[in-house]
């Protein structure tokens, strides 16, 4: 790849629309949920799906029932939201926090760790 290449490969990449929203790690055996938000959902699920082939825990709050490999636990996107073009991160960002924050209200009945 030639330097005009990684120019134009860095540029796409800097250009995306970022996919952020509200995702839940569940154990499938007693229900609980941890509930999340984020500016980079396919990064979260990346780091979920490492966490499980590599027996490490994704998020302090799971490690004792974590276990091994994670197995138990699944990662479930709740709701996706895609930057727009004229939106600033900070904006962007305020806006998963607010989906986030109707997420916590829905959710509230349900057992959380």
């Amino acid at each position: 790849m030639d330097k005009q290449q990684r120019r134009e490969a860095a540029s796409a990449y800097k250009a995306r629309r970022r996919q952020g929203g509200v995702f839940q790690i569940r154990n499938t055996e007693t229900g609980r949920i941890l509930l999340r938000r984020t500016t980079d959902l396919r990064g979260s699920q990346n780091r979920f799906q490492f966490a499980q082939l590599t027996g490490s825990c994704v998020d302090f709050a799971l490690q004792s029932e974590w276990g091994q490999d994670g197995k138990g636990f699944v990662f479930e996107v709740l709701e996706e939201l895609t930057q727009k073009e004229t939106q600033t991160e900070a904006e962007f960002q305020s806006d998963v926090d607010a989906l986030f924050e109707l997420w916590q209200e829905k959710l509230a009945d349900m057992p959380q760790y």
